[in-house]
């Protein structure tokens, strides 16, 4: 399984940004697809995450800002992530997570917002 993200940037606060991830080598429309945030000297925490029947769980602090999709057919998830705020600076890695219970992540997109 490869995960190819992109997408990411730097914007001013209040900017938006579209990541996207494009998947190989699963069945895309059986897994979970996720975005995770790392920032240096911090645990990778949850963004927002697909379940294979379309249910999305977002962080508390992205909601109402991050919208998650998937276009099936292009086995690609988006994040889309408006009126971005300086706390959402982070490299952001896409994951996903396979019906055989196997975790895959890529390497990730810098995301850069200044305030």
């Amino acid at each position: 399984v490869q995960l190819q993200a992109s997408g990411g940037g730097l914007v001013q606060a209040g900017e938006s940004l579209r990541l996207s991830c494009t998947v190989s080598g699963t069945i895309f429309s059986r897994d979970y697809m996720g975005w995770y945030r790392q920032v240096p000297g911090k645990q990778r925490e949850l963004v927002a995450r697909m379940t294979r029947f379309g249910t999305i769980n977002y962080a508390d602090s992205v909601k109402g800002r991050f919208t998650l999709s998937r276009d099936i057919s292009k086995n690609t998830v988006y994040l889309q992530m408006n009126s971005l705020k300086p706390e959402d600076t982070g490299n952001y890695i896409c994951n996903d997570y396979t019906e055989s219970g196997i975790d895959y992540w890529g390497k990730g997109t810098q995301v850069t917002v200044s305030s």
